[in-house]
């Protein structure tokens, strides 16, 4: 039964969510965390940052992971698949249509609809972080980290990965 679950808990946000991996990370922590609880609020970000921190898509090495977690290589395998196949065979199918029907004011409007939905999903997201950052590390570590980020991000202009470990380092070594 724990393969079926594996299999839903990453098959139903990846049907449902467009945008890609970041859009839909909110929707697979609602699987993992809410519904089968097989991790933490802060287990899962934690899994998160260190996954935002290696290259290749979000969804599938979040899906690798947690699939290894729960089952083994059995497990990792089909969050994997129920990650890729279904959307690679439902993109194919979309992009068919929306190809034939790329001009269509309609098909523009969607377009322009799905961003705003995003950035409600990844604000809902970050939310979900700071609260447990506040009620975890505390709010003095909690600023200091979105502080020195924040500078890094946007003043010196690093690559996210190099903040993400930064952040790590900073909480292993101050917070572990």
């Amino acid at each position: 039964m724990i393969y079926w679950h594996l299999f839903v808990a990453f098959f139903v946000p990846n049907i449902v969510g467009y945008g890609g991996g970041p859009a839909i990370i909110p929707l697979i922590e609602a699987e993992v965390v809410g519904r089968y609880g097989w991790m933490t609020s802060q287990e899962f970000a934690e899994t998160l940052a260190l996954g935002n921190a290696l290259p290749s898509p979000i969804a599938t090495k979040m899906a690798g992971y947690v699939g290894y977690d729960v089952a083994g290589a059995g497990g990792a395998i089909i969050a994997v698949l129920a990650t890729v196949v279904p959307t690679l065979l439902l993109m194919l199918g979309a992009l068919g249509i929306l190809y034939r029907h790329r001009e269509s004011p309609r098909v523009k409007r969607m377009s322009q609809w799905v961003r705003p939905v995003i950035a409600l999903m990844m604000a809902s997201l970050t939310l979900g972080f700071l609260t447990a950052g506040l009620e975890g590390p505390g709010p003095i570590h909690t600023a200091i980290i979105a502080g020195v980020a924040a500078i890094a991000l946007i003043r010196l202009k690093l690559h996210p990965a190099l903040v993400v470990l930064a952040a790590v380092i900073y909480g292993g070594l101050l917070l572990g």
